[in-house]
């Protein structure tokens, strides 16, 4: 598994739709953790934790990889639901506006109950559980995230 250099990265952001896991963790009040970003794309806005998959990582290395960063705890796709693909298409990029951001998601639905205060900061300046109905009627939740509250009966 290897990270490429931001110069290449960018070139392939431009060039090719990226793949990523996105997390939708519900605690047990049936409550979404969102985390407000703190990187393009999706800058300032709400949204689920989530990342991309890197070469030669399988998905489930990929699955541990990313709940180990993003909340904190390591987590296999036997613990999780797979929602589906979805797509994910933004008018700027990690490094501007000069070209789009493409991305293919898996989408995973699991429970969690962590204390937030203990969640990283790298992609995120905050965290907070929200009410399914607050998070689809707030502006300041992405769309990209209410989108898997939108198509998915089994999260409302």
């Amino acid at each position: 598994m290897s990270h490429l250099p931001l110069d290449v990265f960018k070139q392939v952001v431009q060039n090719t739709p990226l793949i990523s896991i996105d997390l939708i963790i519900k605690n047990n009040a049936g409550q979404v953790l969102l985390g407000k970003r703190n990187n393009r794309p999706a800058q300032g806005y709400w949204f689920v934790p989530g990342g991309r998959i890197v070469k030669d990582e399988t998905f489930n290395n990929a699955f541990s990889r990313l709940t180990q960063i993003e909340i904190g705890k390591v987590y296999s796709l036997s613990n999780a639901t797979f929602l589906g693909p979805y797509e994910h298409l933004y008018s700027d990029n990690l490094s501007g506006v000069d070209f789009t951001t493409h991305y293919v998601v898996l989408a995973y639905l699991i429970t969690f109950n962590g204390d937030l205060s203990d969640l990283p900061e790298d992609q995120h300046n905050g965290y907070r559980w929200w009410d399914v109905k607050t998070l689809l009627t707030s502006n300041n939740v992405h769309d990209n995230t209410k989108a898997y509250f939108l198509s998915s009966s089994s999260l409302t």
